[in-house]
């Protein structure tokens, strides 16, 4: 189990340093992310654009469990979106919210991920005080 989970803290670091072209050593290519198999390509696709929307985006373990070859983490991100994030639009106004994800392992790399990010959240967070009128 500590080596699965110094894996994975390796891997998040990998994502913090934005070493997106190093996520094969993490990855299985293809891999399933929320029941749609994406290339290792496509996923570095998807992450470098949350990096681009979110250039300060920083990945805080607040729960970490391991057991057998699953991984289930709770991640706390504290952020300030520069660009439209999940089809909302940036404020400039910094953001806390969490990430719940749970990981399937294959030989020592990701081959399945569930994620359930706190978008309500977001929304809360950047309209407060908006005038939508």
């Amino acid at each position: 189990m500590a080596d699965l989970e110094a894996r994975y803290r390796a891997y998040l670091t990998c994502l913090d340093e934005r070493r997106f072209g190093d996520l094969a050593e993490f990855v299985h290519d293809p891999v399933v992310h929320n029941d749609r198999t994406l290339t290792v390509a496509e996923f570095q696709d998807l992450l470098r654009r949350d990096a681009t929307e979110i250039p300060d985006l920083h990945y805080a373990i607040e729960r970490l469990l391991v057991q057998g070859d699953q991984v289930a983490c709770r991640i706390r991100f504290d952020c300030t979106p520069a660009a439209s994030f999940r089809g909302i639009p940036p404020t400039g106004r910094r953001i806390s919210f969490v990430e719940h994800v749970f990981y399937r392992y294959e030989d020592g790399r990701i081959a399945q991920m569930w994620s359930l990010i706190d978008m309500d959240a977001i929304r809360e967070q950047l309209d407060a005080g908006v005038d939508r009128r």
